[in-house]
C-alpha cells in the first residue's frame, strides 16, 4: 500500500540561500522508493538554479509563508490532488535520512485517520532539538514520538485529503501560527497528527525573534487564531493566558510595544471566516495534552 502513495514536496525560498537549497533538494532526490516530485516557490524573488526535473514557480511579491506554501500546494493540482502526500521543507533544512519519504508512505498507509506528521528538527552539528520544536507541552524528551495537536511548518508531511476537506493554510497570517490554524481545523474534521522523532530534518539552531516582525505577527495571529477557531467562551481565556505568559517572559520594551500593537491589530482587523471547533474537539485536544486555552 505504501508504495502506491505518491509523494511531492513544497519548498519556498527567498532566493538568498542557494547552497542550502541545493543541499536540501539533493537530500530529497536521494530518498528511497519512488521519486519525490518537488516544486520550489520563489516568494517574491527569483529561484536559484535547481536540479533538472525540479519545478519552479516565481511569485512577483512575497505572499508570506502560508501564501507561498499554498501556491506550492496548487502546483500539484487543486488542493494538491495529483499526489497523496506533500512534504513541506524549509529551504535551509536537510533531510537527515534516505528513508523519510518511505516512512511517511508507511505511516499514512497504516493509519487512514492520520492527516499530518510533524518531523523532528535537529541541529546538524550538535544533534540538539530545541524545546520549541517539539509540538507539545511535555517537550523535555524530543526522542519520544506521540500524538500531538499542532505541527512544525517547515518540517512536516500532510495527506492531501486534509486540504481537500478543510482547505489550505490561512494566507492572511503571512507568518506565525498558520500551522496551528490548519491543525485545529484538521482535528475538528477528525484527522490525527503525529510527532515522529525518527523523521528528521537537519536545521541550524535559530531564534524565531530574529525576524523583525516576530512580536507583532505572533500577537496579531494569536488573536486571529482564537477568533477564527475557538468557541466564544474560550476566546478570552485563551488570549488572557497568553497575555500573562508574554508578560511573565519579560520581553524588552520595544518587543512588548510591538506585541501589544499586534494584539490590538488582531482585534481591529478581519481574521477571515470564523468556524469555531466543536466542544468535542476541545475535549479531544485536552485529552491529547494541550487544551485550547494555552
Amino acid at each position: 500500500m505504501s508504495a502506491a502513495m505518491r509523494v511531492g514536496a513544497v519548498v519556498i525560498t527567498m532566493g538568498n540561500r542557494p547552497e542550502e537549497l541545493r543541499a536540501l533538494l539533493d537530500s530529497v532526490a536521494e530518498q528511497d522508493g519512488d521519486r519525490v516530485e518537488v516544486v520550489v516557490v520563489g516568494n517574491g524573488s527569483p529561484v536559484p538554479d535547481v536540479p533538472e526535473g525540479v519545478r519552479t514557480v516565481e511569485l512577483p511579491e512575497n505572499l508570506g509563508i502560508p501564501g507561498g506554501r499554498n501556491v506550492g500546494i496548487e502546483a500539484f493540482g487543486p488542493g494538491g490532488q495529483d499526489v497523496d502526500i506533500l512534504l513541506f521543507l524549509d529551504d535551509d533544512g536537510l533531510l537527515a535520512r534516505h528513508d523519510t519519504a518511505e516512512l511517511c508512505r508507511r505511516a499514512f498507509a497504516a493509519d487512514p485517520e492520520l492527516g499530518i506528521i510533524s518531523f523532528r528538527i535537529a541541529d546538524p552539528e550538535t544533534g540538539e532539538t530545541q524545546r520549541r520544536h517539539v509540538p507539545r507541552l511535555r517537550a523535555s524528551d524530543p526522542m519520544r514520538s506521540s500524538r500531538v495537536t499542532t505541527f512544525l511548518g517547515g518540517a512536516n508531511a500532510v495527506r492531501t485529503k486534509v486540504f481537500a476537506e478543510v482547505g489550505g493554510l490561512p494566507d492572511e497570517f503571512f507568518y506565525a501560527h498558520e500551522e496551528t490554524d490548519l491543525a485545529w481545523r484538521a482535528l475538528n474534521a477528525g484527522w490525527l497528527i503525529d510527532y515522529r522523532s525518527d523523521m528528521v530534518l537537519f536545521h541550524p539552531t535559530t531564534a524565531p525573534s530574529r525576524h523583525a516582525v516576530y512580536h507583532r505577527m505572533v500577537a496579531r495571529n494569536r488573536v486571529w487564531l482564537a477568533r477564527r477557531n475557538l468557541p466564544a467562551p474560550l476566546v478570552p481565556v485563551y488570549l488572557g493566558v497568553w497575555l500573562l505568559l508574554t508578560l511573565a517572559r519579560r520581553p524588552s520594551r520595544p518587543a512588548l510595544a510591538a506585541w501589544f500593537g499586534g494584539f490590538k491589530e488582531g482585534w481591529t482587523t478581519s481574521c477571515g471566516p470564523r468556524r469555531p471547533m466543536r466542544w468535542r474537539t476541545v475535549w479531544r485536544l485536552t485529552r491529547l495534552g494541550r487544551p485550547p486555552v494555552i
